[in-house]
């Protein structure tokens, strides 16, 4: 077996066993590493090395977590629930809960479609966005494994599909250079137009897989616990009934600035330590409270950025073992002269590939350099070769769980500790995205 494979199937069988997502990706890398022939300094040297390129992204979930809880200990989330609740009769059993489910559904998803593009923010706005609404979800008996779902589409699909924001930097700067660059030997030339319209046929696939999450999987009431965020002298329901409105004015002015300050510096660290410092200043919890709120903050998503740290260790230990080339070699010998089974077994490696990388972002120069060449023997179209390319190294966004599109479902969700990271962020995602990625996939390379 694959040394690669072998790593995978060790980090998703122990996360699925309920084993902590950290102890099975530094447990997969050991397993990985040693099976490659590595020594043990050689496998540790690898992880060290990669520890830091999710170091970023870990601390700044952490600070947007603290601003999160700061948000919930002023009572301000308290006092929309309590209102939205109350206005809306959800606890009074009326006809409106489908309603209401479908629009704070729709709510989410344009919000998550929005981070790609319009206001490109990408997971950043899960923490502060998603935790204040967990008691109106509550109250409404929503299944928290369709809005995992609807948020994994909204920040997948768009880059994907839409050459804006974070999809032109996948479309055009990733995936259209690189398959430019491998194929320029070969006679491959791709432009910006044939792009977007190979990934359609792809996206569709993950479109009837949001229906099936949405209309039929998670339909039924799934009940929940009203847990507060955050703990202090006064609880957010007490903080709510002193809220003053100027403090209500501040507490927006947090929210849109903390959004600004990471737009204009780049950093959802700066951006999150603003909107924490304007909270504190305001008067809407008590001085002395700050660093308490601000360690709370941290601690709820502590888990989430170790798994990130670790994920970032566990792929740099693949990549150095070498062995990611030798599977897509080894897997070139099962296909034959068979075009679809040629389609269907790139597809699959690049899911392994990329449940081990975590991102599609990184996998596609790797992909492209293997992949490219193979595409153009079997006789597969340009337009084929993309499909076949973008789909192999996406897959693995939506079913990894060391990867950020369920990650931050995850760091949302559970602010409360009501949702399993594996079997109610990942599990969900795999099956209704990546199954459908591949048959779609599939598909479009057999007819593009």
């Amino acid at each position: 077996m694959n040394p690669v494979v072998l790593a995978i199937l060790v980090m998703v069988t122990l996360s699925l066993a309920r084993v902590s997502v950290v102890f099975a990706l530094i447990a997969a890398s050991l397993v990985g590493g040693l099976y490659a022939g590595m020594s043990l300094g050689e496998i540790l040297d690898a992880f060290n090395e990669g520890l830091g390129n999710g170091a970023t992204i870990a601390l700044s979930y952490a600070v947007l977590g603290a601003f999160a809880v700061a948000l919930a200990r002023s009572g301000v989330t308290e006092l929309l629930a309590t209102r939205a609740i109350n206005r809306l009769g959800l606890d009074d059993g009326g006809e409106s809960h489908r309603l209401v489910v479908y629009t704070l559904l729709g709510a989410l998803l344009a919000a998550a479609v929005s981070s790609q593009n319009l206001v490109p923010v990408h997971i950043a706005f899960i923490p502060v966005l998603v935790p204040p609404l967990l008691k109106l979800m509550n109250h409404l008996t929503l299944d928290r494994r369709v809005v995992a779902c609807v948020i994994t589409f909204g920040i997948t699909a768009p880059y994907m599909l839409l050459p804006v924001g974070f999809g032109s930097i996948f479309l055009n700067d990733i995936l259209l250079a690189n398959l430019n660059q491998s194929g320029a030997e070969l006679g491959l030339e791709v432009t910006r137009g044939m792009v977007p319209l190979a990934m359609v046929i792809p996206i569709v696939g993950m479109l009837l897989g949001l229906a099936v999450a949405v209309l039929w999987s998670y339909r039924r009431p799934r009940r929940y616990e009203d847990r507060d965020l955050a703990h202090g002298e006064e609880s957010p329901a007490q903080a709510a009934r002193h809220l003053a409105t100027w403090q209500k004015v501040v507490l927006g002015a947090a929210l849109v600035g903390t959004v600004t300050v990471q737009l204009l510096s780049g950093s959802m660290v700066l951006g999150g330590l603003f909107g924490f410092a304007l909270l504190s200043v305001s008067g809407v919890f008590r001085w002395h409270e700050q660093d308490d709120i601000f360690t709370e903050g941290m601690r709820m998503m502590a888990l989430v950025g170790f798994i990130m740290i670790t994920a970032a260790g566990f792929a740099s230990v693949m990549q150095a073992s070498g062995e990611v080339e030798s599977l897509v070699a080894s897997s070139t010998e099962l296909i034959g002269d068979n075009r679809g089974l040629a389609a269907l077994i790139m597809l699959l490696v690049g899911l392994f590939i990329t449940m081990g990388i975590g991102s599609s972002f990184s996998t596609i120069p790797i992909i492209a350099s293997l992949y490219v060449p193979l595409a153009i023997n079997f006789g597969f179209s340009p337009m084929a070769t993309i499909a076949l390319v973008g789909t192999a190294a996406a897959l693995g966004d939506a079913g990894s769980p060391a990867s950020d599109s369920t990650l931050g479902p995850t760091a949302g969700l559970n602010a409360d500790g009501q949702h399993d990271h594996i079997w109610d962020s990942v599990v969900p995602t795999f099956l209704h995205y990546n199954i459908p990625l591949i048959v779609f996939g599939w598909i479009a390379a057999m007819i593009l």
